[in-house]
């Protein structure tokens, strides 16, 4: 019975990956992005990151990768997670509500030309879609990773990867595969060695 739900979790993770590689305009789409992430980089602008819970987590991770390295020593990339201030994060919750907490960063940190990071796997996260809401009044570009549905972050972003499946340990792979494609693109175009 174990056995064969393990194998089942494995089958459903490469079905979805072998959707995402069919899906040319997603792919056209990292391509895009990557091409906005490298022109925000060289023209000295940053990129901040916003999920919650797994998505907090795993929106750390590909910051941490930009910022620290992916692939080989280089200098860093400007690249924040939103959470990572735990202060701020629950003054604001506090003083405000959590539903404000990464639009207030965003408003506190982005500027321009920057580069929003939304990562939502229903796509309705009320202070991911505020984030957003902010990020868009500031001209900032957004990059956002949810569902299939997309929920309430569609139409808001520069791009929007909708992952086919709703299923969330399966849009969360996959959000991860495509940000470390993101990540592996960016580091070898502004780096080349």
């Amino acid at each position: 019975m174990i056995h064969s739900r393990i194998k089942e979790a494995i089958s459903e993770s490469i079905a979805t990956k072998e959707a995402l590689l069919a899906n040319e305009g997603l792919l056209k789409d990292i391509d895009e992005t990557v091409k906005l992430i490298v022109e925000a980089y060289q023209q000295d602008k940053k990129v901040l990151f916003c999920g919650n819970g797994g998505s907090a987590a795993d929106a750390q991770h590909l910051a941490a990768e930009l910022s620290g390295r992916f692939y080989f020593d280089r200098p860093p990339l400007f690249a924040e997670a939103m959470h990572v201030n735990t202060s701020f994060l629950t003054a604001v919750t506090n003083d405000y509500s959590y539903e404000e907490a990464f639009s207030r960063m965003v408003e506190a940190a982005g500027r321009e030309g920057d580069v929003l990071v939304a990562l939502s796997t229903s796509g309705n996260s009320e202070n991911i879609v505020n984030a957003i809401h902010t990020a868009n009044k500031l001209k900032m570009s957004v990059i956002g990773m949810t569902g299939d549905n997309g929920g309430k972050m569609n139409g808001l972003c520069t791009y929007h990867f909708k992952i086919p499946s709703n299923d969330t340990p399966r849009i969360q792979e996959c959000h991860m595969l495509i940000g470390h494609i993101i990540c592996e693109l960016v580091e070898a175009k502004i780096f080349k060695k």
